[in-house]
Parts: C-alpha cells; structure tokens; sequence
C-alpha cells in the first residue's frame, strides 16, 4: 500500500516546482508541445536543458529522460527514496529516471495531476505494452470526460475506471464517487491519484468486473469508457482496451445493465466501439439494446472500415512489424469477414431513466444519429440541452406553446444574386452539436417570429394569412415540425 503522506508530499513538492499544464505548455512552446503529442522529444529536451526544478520534472516524467541524482533531490525534496521504493521512480548510480509518468491535467478550472504508465513509443521506440498496462490520458479518456455531463450529483460510477481521471473530474461535481477495475495495478494508480488530488476522501476504489462491485447500487451519473475493442476475444488480452468478450458485447451487456443502477432522472454515458452488420443499418442494431424505461440519444461520430480498425489496434498494442504481425492481421480480418461486420462506429451512447410517471406517459424519447461532423467541445452542455428538450416535449408542444429561438440559431438563404426569393434556406447552429435543417418559407417564418411574445398557433395563423393559405391546413402541417424543432434544439420553451 502507498504510505498515506506520500501523495500529499508529492503534491506540495509538484505545487512548489509550478508543474502544471500552462506552465509546462509555457516551458516547452508551442513546437515542442505539439511535437510531445505526436510522441516525439527532441524539441522538448532542448526546451529543458537549464535544470529548474519545472525543467527536471518534466524531464523526468514527460520526456522520459534521465536526470541526475542532484536535479531529482531538488525537484523532489526528501522524495527520491521513496518514489523508488512505490515503484514510481528508480535509481541507478547518479541518476534517477521515471518508472510511471506523472503528467499535470488542466480540466474545468481545476490543476490535477495523473499518475499512470509510462507512454509507450517515444520518438519510434519499442511500443509494447503489458496486459495490466495503466493507460494515462488518452484522446478517449478526453472524449469522454468532454462527454460528461457536470450538472452537481449525489452519487456518480466511474466503470473501468483506469488511471482514475474521470473519477477525478466526477468528484469535483459529485459528493461520493465509486471507480471500479478489474485490474490491480489500475486500483493502486487511481487510488494514489485521487490522494494526489485530495479527494481520496469522496472516491471509493473498489475491484471487480463492470457491475459486480455495484450489485444493488443506483448512481445518478454513470461515466464508463469501457474496454470496448471488437476482437476475436483470442491471444493476448490488453486489460485497459480488451475486454474479453468477443465483437461488442461488453457495449451491448453495459448498455443494457446500466438501467437497473440509475436513480430516476439519471444518466449514463459510455463512449464506445459497435458493430456495423453488412445486412443490417446500425442505428436498428443498437436500437434493440436499449430499454425502455431509458430515454436514449446515440450519435455514431466515426464509422470505420475493417483492415484500417485491426490496423490501428495492432499498432496501438506494438504489435507492428513484428514476427507474428501479418498472422494476426489476417486472423483478425478473417473474424471480421466470417462474422458478417462491414465496419465498426464509434461514438457515444447517453441514457436517461425515465422517472414512475415518466413511463406511463408514452414512448420513451430515441434518437439515433450518424453525426461525423464538427461539434463544439465540450459537448456534455448540448447533451443536457436535449434532456431538456425531451421534458419539454413531454410536458406538450402544440399550438399555446410559447417559444423563443436558441440564441445560437443563424438562418442562411441560398439563391442566384438578386433573386427576388431564395432557393433554400437553412437553419444553422452555431454551438453544441451544431445541427443544421432546411427549412420552407412557412418554417423559416416561423422560428423568425418565435421570440415568446405569441403562442405558436398564433404565429402560424398569422404566417397562413399572409400566404394566402388555409390556416387550420397550416396548422396541422407544421405543427408536427415545430416538435421537431424543439426535439433538435432550435427552438426552446419560452
């Protein structure tokens, strides 16, 4: 076990020697932070030679380099002996080098730090990982803290929880916190990362497999990037991304367990890999996993091919160039081939439970969308935007609706210079998932009358009257679109 002072100590020590994200980003210029994030260090370890405690810890933890047994000592003050012995640091003769790396985190106003293994594949070198290997910050751990709603809960789950950083940020808005693992080592690095970041206290660290720690338990907030890599479920199994099981299954058994451990009103929220079956659309597929007491939105960002997914995955596990690299491959997309799968998406599944009155007051809400385009980060805001339009449709949309258009909503019209009427218009969004909709000289009118002030019938008799068109007509064809409108986060309760 970790001695209970030494994060705190490590901390003060980090704290003193300003190592964090803005000031090493400052350190090392925009060059060689860019270069450190396509794992390369040579631009780095030029940007470090003076040796201030800042240029020493980044040194160490960040380029992976060496430094001497001096440096350490002052950077770490009375810490040196003891990192080694938690197995964070090791010493040889005058020099000290990182055996985990320690990298500072900037989320949310907060400065955090992130105990995790060494990155793997510095400046093209050896990338193999082992199979308890605790993966750092990651474009997936991002995503997915970029996922999460923030909204102050009473309790909130992180599944699978790795290194420990989404359990980080869930204890900023949460008052407990329970992270599982099935992995040892992951256990040990979250909890010294939630001491490091003194909030030991509102995290309870718990080992199992998905829900089984939890047995019983319902959360508010469930946050999980689970191992969701579609394999075969042969050879080597990599914890931090295999789950075990075959194709998606462990999306698919998450999806529909999590239900029963929400409280009424609460979500989860799992970034994941699925299926695409060559003789069945996506969006079907994943329908029938979902419950029905859940309202869902699922939004698929990326779809892609077979030979470009065992090739990134192969990659990611070091596994290139190797002896036995073209046999897994051709294992690999010989399952895919045999297993019926065209491609593979990936994006994001949200479930909300519907409250007691809820489920009796119709279907809950689906929305299924293939979205690969540009979206504002964070996205969580927009997520809970449609949470909100789910209740305000489900409280009546009609014609004594009184709505205002969201202040993000630009039109655009399409047509030849000077034409006296456009060819299209469009609707716009200019933040969240930033939609857009065509829309006809009747809906255009519409949303550009839609300030709160008239009730939507109102504003459709007036629109009828000036074209010319029958108003009882009018009303019962847009007013079906009008609940799309506020559905997609156009318009909104006034």
């Amino acid at each position: 076990m970790t001695s209970s002072d030494l994060p705190h100590r490590l901390r003060d020590a980090l704290t003193a020697a300003s190592f964090t994200y803005d000031a090493v980003a400052e350190l090392l210029g925009p060059l060689a932070h860019d270069a450190l994030a396509r794992n390369e260090t040579r631009p780095g370890v030029r940007r470090t030679a003076g040796g201030s405690p800042l240029e020493t810890l980044v040194r160490l933890f960040l380029l992976q380099r060496p430094v001497s047994a001096s440096q350490a000592e002052t950077a770490l003050p009375g810490l040196v002996d003891r990192l080694a012995v938690e197995g964070i640091l090791e010493q040889s003769i005058g020099e000290v080098a990182a055996r985990l790396d320690v990298r500072p985190y900037a989320t949310e106003g907060l400065d955090l730090w992130v105990v995790s293994d060494l990155t793997p594949g510095l400046d093209g070198g050896p990338q193999r990982v082992g199979p308890e290997h605790v993966l750092g910050i990651s474009p997936a751990s991002t995503s997915l803290a970029q996922l999460t709603l923030r909204d102050p809960v009473a309790r909130a789950l992180d599944l699978g929880t790795g290194c420990g950083v989404q359990a980080l940020h869930l204890a900023a808005h949460s008052t407990s916190v329970v992270a599982t693992d099935v992995n040892p080592r992951a256990l040990w690095v979250t909890r010294f990362n939630t001491a490091l970041n003194d909030v030991a206290e509102k995290v309870e660290v718990r080992d199992g497999s998905f829900f089984e720690p939890v047995r019983g338990e319902r959360y508010d907030l469930i946050a999980t990037n689970p191992p969701f890599v579609i394999s075969p479920a042969t050879g080597e199994r990599l914890v931090y991304r295999d789950s075990g099981l075959p194709g998606d299954r462990v999306v698919e058994d998450i999806v529909r367990a999590a239900p029963d451990h929400l409280t009424p009103g609460g979500w989860c929220q799992v970034l994941a890999n699925w299926v695409i079956d060559r003789d069945r659309p996506w969006d079907e597929r994943l329908a029938g996993w979902l419950a029905d007491d859940c309202d869902a939105l699922v939004v698929q960002r990326e779809v892609v091919d077979p030979a470009r997914y065992v090739e990134l995955w192969l990659k990611d596990a070091g596994h290139h160039g190797g002896p036995d690299y073209a046999h897994r491959y051709d294992t690999w997309l010989s399952w895919f081939d045999e297993q019926g799968i065209e491609a593979v998406g990936f994006g994001w599944v949200n479930l909300r439970k519907r409250s007691g009155s809820d489920t009796g007051a119709g279907a809950p809400a689906r929305e299924l969308l293939d979205w690969p385009y540009d979206v504002e980060q964070p996205i969580a805001p927009a997520l809970g935007a449609w949470g909100d339009a789910v209740d305000a449709l489900a409280d009546g949309v009609g014609p004594d609706s009184r709505l205002v258009v969201r202040n993000d909503v630009r039109q655009e019209t399409v047509g030849a210079p000077g034409a006296e009427d456009p060819e299209a218009v469009v609707l716009r969004q200019q933040r969240g998932l930033r939609r857009a909709r065509q829309a006809d000289t009747v809906e255009a009118a519409l949303v550009g009358a839609c300030d709160g002030e008239l009730a939507v019938g109102q504003i459709l008799d007036a629109v009828a009257q000036l074209l010319e068109r029958d108003a009882e007509e009018t009303r019962a064809t847009y007013l079906p679109a009008v609940r799309e409108l506020v559905a997609q986060g156009f318009l909104e309760p006034a």
